[in-house]
């Protein structure tokens, strides 16, 4: 169970990214107040937990109504984190937190981005919804595993939830080049659960 947990915790710290997240946020906000930058935070981290919740326990479902096999879904998982994971390391734009150039400019003018583009795609991502699919699929249907899995998610949310509360801070304290450190130290975290993704998807198709 710790095992499983303490896995859970570093594939979703990697995939969210907190820290990154709580600089964006910043960014995104430049003209909002505490008060209502932190209820943008309270809306979209609350979005995102369900997105993710749903399909976490849902997944498999979809799937199996999809004909695609976990498996398959392990190896793409894996290519797609592992895609992430090396654009974080060397700052390319495939590791990158940010909105594409039409997103920000959306993002800018929306009166609210909680959900577009906060909870979703930057929170509840791809990769990340990959990841919890993945990680309760493991778990074997044991619920002492999926409550490890779920708590390890929650609480990489909860983090995110007190980053968003001092984002100017973490932008201030940690500048351009601590972002940098902290994203790509994750990356290399994320690089390595990736490859461990794909591997076991080939060992179960079969393949190898």
């Amino acid at each position: 169970m710790i095992k499983t947990a303490a896995v859970a915790f570093a594939t979703f710290l990697a995939t969210v990214g907190p820290v990154d997240l709580a600089a964006l946020l910043a960014a995104l906000t430049p003209y909002h107040t505490e008060a209502e930058r932190l209820a943008v935070g309270v809306k979209a981290v609350g979005i995102a937990a369900c997105i993710l919740l749903v399909f976490a326990f849902g997944g498999n479902a979809l799937l199996a109504y999809l004909g695609i096999s976990l498996a398959a879904l392990r190896i793409s998982g894996g290519i797609l984190l592992l895609v992430m994971a090396v654009g974080m390391v060397f700052g390319e734009a495939a590791g990158s937190r940010r909105p594409s150039g039409e997103e920000a400019v959306e993002a800018m003018q929306s009166p609210d981005i909680s959900v577009f583009p906060m909870a979703t795609p930057l929170i509840a991502g791809p990769a990340t919804i990959g990841a919890s699919i993945l990680l309760m699929a493991g778990t074997r249907g044991e619920l002492l595993l999926q409550a490890a899995v779920v708590g390890a998610l929650l609480a990489v949310l909860a983090i995110t939830l007190l980053l968003f509360m001092a984002a100017s801070g973490v932008q201030r304290i940690l500048g351009v080049t601590g972002l940098h450190v902290v994203s790509r130290t994750i990356g290399v975290v994320l690089a390595a659960l990736a490859v461990q993704f794909m591997l076991d998807g080939l060992l179960q198709s079969g393949i190898v």
